[in-house]
């Protein structure tokens, strides 16, 4: 396996935080956090195995690592009475977990955006040169919205088998999802009009 310059720096930095947040979660004995990591890890192995045929562009390589700290960060740095997932940014709306808005939720809208990068990478290349850009625009966002779905399948698999989580309900995850698709469509957009002759 060979690696460029520019994806080692991305490998490394991402070690760089993995492996002590492993080590901070084991400390701490929170199992609902390694879960995590350990699915991080699949996927970080997934996109080294294969990056010499995806050929990620760097943009899509430090998004999908800078949300993978914001994700370790957010669980792991105490603020206030929690943690950093809980922290309201701006108080825009609502109140206890109806708030908006929290750093929870804009690592959503980050993660999913730079998710739905990753599908238009993978879904252009093989698109059709006479359909529509704008539907492959579309189809991106409805992808990375799927992935967020995904992702809210993996926090109830949390809930479920660890006794105590920090993954909230119903409107913990409805507002997830939310935010899942803000982040989706804001990526659909800035796909349009960075290729603005290709719609």
């Amino acid at each position: 396996m060979s690696l460029s310059r520019s994806q080692l720096a991305v490998l490394f930095f991402s070690l760089a935080y993995i492996v002590p947040f492993s080590l901070y979660y084991i400390s701490i004995k929170d199992f609902e956090f390694l879960w995590y990591i350990a699915v991080l890890l699949i996927f970080l192995l997934l996109i080294l195995f294969t990056v010499h045929k995806t050929h990620f562009t760097p943009l899509i390589l430090w998004g999908l690592s800078i949300w993978g700290l914001l994700h370790m960060a957010g669980g792991g740095v105490p603020i206030g009475d929690g943690v950093l997932y809980s922290y309201k940014l701006i108080d825009i709306a609502g109140n206890g977990e109806f708030t908006i808005l929290k750093f929870d939720q804009v690592v959503h809208a980050f993660g999913f955006g730079v998710a739905t990068l990753v599908a238009h990478h993978l879904m252009a290349p093989r698109w059709a040169p006479s359909a529509s850009k704008t539907l492959l625009y579309v189809a991106a966002a409805l992808v990375g919205m799927g992935l967020g779905s995904i992702n809210e399948i993996v926090e109830f698999i949390a809930v479920v088998t660890f006794p105590e989580t920090g993954v909230g309900g119903y409107f913990n995850t409805a507002l997830d999802l939310v935010f899942n698709s803000i982040g989706a469509m804001g990526a659909a957009l800035f796909l349009a009009l960075k290729n603005k002759n290709n719609v």
